[in-house]
């Protein structure tokens, strides 16, 4: 399966007890979605499990796994990031997105000109980060907020984005 055809939906972050259950970051809007997609898979594409939501708490869930019956077992899958085709996933209403749509699409400043393209999105805990490989220099990050990304368009396939002044005078690699 093609690593594009993949959206991650959670992260096995640690252990619960003494009998195998996991806590699971979840990236679906409600934290227990995170189970209802079947099968998940690894980064690429390989077919690991089912979740079984045991509990919810505040941004992801305490699931059980087939299988895995210890707090070793469990200990073994942390930091494991979970994947579904993203043909499992609902298709989106007007303005919204899967980050794996916009992942490769053309970035233009808002004067039109191409700054790179989408490489990928962080997660670093004060919220979302784009990250754009530029046409040239070195990767872009920045907030993925309006104030930066005024527009997505997948439909048109491109973003606009509003870059910092430091971003934009900074000189080119190589550069004095």
């Amino acid at each position: 399966m093609p690593e594009s055809s993949l959206v991650c939906i959670g992260k096995i972050t640690g252990v619960h007890g003494v009998r195998g259950a996991v806590k699971v970051a979840s990236y679906t809007e409600e934290p227990e979605s995170v189970a209802a997609y079947g099968m998940l898979h690894d980064a690429a594409g390989k077919p690991l499990f089912h979740l079984k939501v045991t509990s919810v708490n505040d941004g992801g869930v305490i699931a059980a796994i087939s299988g895995v019956e210890d707090r070793d077992a469990a200990e073994a899958l942390k930091g494991l990031e979970l994947y579904v085709p993203r043909s499992a996933l609902p298709e989106t209403e007007e303005n919204q997105f899967y980050e794996t749509d916009v992942i490769g699409l053309p970035v233009f400043d808002e004067a039109g000109g191409r700054v790179g393209v989408v490489k990928a999105f962080h997660q670093y805990g004060a919220g979302t980060v784009i990250e754009i490989k530029p046409e040239t220099g070195q990767e872009i990050l920045l907030p993925f907020r309006n104030e930066f990304v005024p527009v997505v368009d997948v439909k048109a396939g491109r973003l606009v984005v509003a870059l910092p002044e430091e971003v934009e005078a900074r000189p080119e690699e190589g550069d004095g």
